[in-house]
């Protein structure tokens, strides 16, 4: 389960309930928002997709515990290209 709450501008506490429990503070500017989504969904949707990308790829433990949004696309290249392709 994952669970994304707004801590202020552009910060966002996301909270991933697995074997293990775990939090994670996100910064997401509008600049990376608008060139993700173009607003078609909200930025908790943005980064619960987010996280449902990483989850498929390493275990909620194995995340950040803090970051920026752009930083998941120098892990996984393909991150952008399969957020707008889901959006379409």
């Amino acid at each position: 389960m994952i669970k994304v709450n707004s801590k202020g501008k552009d910060v966002y506490e996301v909270t991933v309930e697995d074997f293990t429990t775990t939090r994670h503070t996100v910064t997401l500017s509008d600049d990376y928002y608008n060139k993700l989504t173009k607003g078609k969904i909200s930025r908790e949707e943005l980064l619960e997709i987010s996280f449902e990308f990483l989850l498929k790829r390493e275990s909620n433990s194995m995340i950040l515990r803090e970051f920026e949004l752009p930083v998941i696309s120098r892990y996984f290249p393909e991150y952008e290209n399969e957020i707008r392709r889901g959006l379409r």
